[in-house]
């Protein structure tokens, strides 16, 4: 509930003067989006950094076995 008053209040102030009721029903469904589509997102982020942590320390090992 807090969430989608802070919402409000944001997108009604990144709103133009002239479409602030618009600015505070998009700032009021932020937190809705954001708790359906980050989690997801924060997966596939979280993956790919530990998948790049994993290539980082593969080429160091190979680089090392080079020299």
């Amino acid at each position: 509930m807090l969430a989608k008053i802070l919402g409000a209040l944001a997108g009604q102030k990144l709103a133009s003067r002239n479409n602030k009721a618009t600015g505070a029903l998009i700032g009021a469904a932020v937190p809705i989006i954001a708790r359906r589509g980050l989690g997801p997102l924060g997966l596939a982020l979280g993956a790919g950094w530990l998948a790049k942590k994993g290539y980082d320390k593969y080429q160091a090992r190979e680089r090392t076995r080079a020299a």
